[in-house]
């Protein structure tokens, strides 16, 4: 049995489940289409109400999601994919447009910020690793990425997270740039007339 044959087997049995367990559909249609937001939300929070070392995370975030999102483009068009509800008839909870299904954007953006969460603050990351995981679930269980999708997505979410964490650790010009953006930020907020940045220590753990 090859690799695809096991991948659309497993997409078969998750997706069966909206049928079967038809009670906990409308979960799974928040998780996929609206879930994400509270990541956004998250970040911001982060951002705004923490000291320095959250905005370095938030800097993290940011910068790994770039490379996860220019990564993906460049995998769907060399691993060109269709749809699951191109490919086979499946049952379908949510719109989709028909373009590429490998790998998962929704998977990339939830892991990328829940790893840069967990490299920093690891109490934390037990609340947003499991919320990504049901985020990229969903999105099989309503039809619309087969099993290897949002797996990739998640992969190339927690390498780029880790990347750009270990960079930043490690590679004097990531750092000056962190700073340099830390910088930036208090000197227009001081200008604003509002207090600086909290932790100003320019080390980055």
């Amino acid at each position: 049995m090859s690799f695809f044959q096991i991948d659309t087997l497993i997409f078969e049995a998750i997706n069966q489940l909206s049928v079967s367990l038809d009670a906990l559909n409308p979960l799974m249609r928040f998780l996929s289409k609206q879930a994400e937001y509270l990541f956004y939300l998250g970040i911001i929070i982060y951002w705004f109400a923490g000291g320095r070392e959250n905005k370095k995370m938030v800097i993290v975030a940011l910068a790994a999601a770039c490379i996860g999102f220019g990564a993906g483009e460049v995998l769907s068009h060399l691993f060109y994919r269709d749809r699951p509800f191109v490919a086979m008839e499946v049952h379908q909870l949510i719109s989709h447009a028909a373009n590429a299904s490998f790998p998962s954007n929704h998977s990339i953006g939830s892991f990328v910020i829940a790893t840069a969460i967990c490299l920093y603050r690891h109490k934390d990351g037990i609340l947003w690793l499991p919320l990504a995981s049901l985020i990229a679930f969903s999105r099989i269980w309503n039809g619309v990425h087969f099993p290897s999708d949002v797996v990739g997505g998640a992969l190339i979410g927690v390498i780029s997270a880790i990347l750009v964490h270990q960079l930043v650790r490690h590679w004097a010009f990531a750092r000056k740039c962190t700073d340099a953006c830390l910088g930036l930020y208090d000197s227009l907020w001081s200008k604003a007339g509002l207090p600086r940045s909290q932790n100003q220590s320019s080390r980055i753990d």
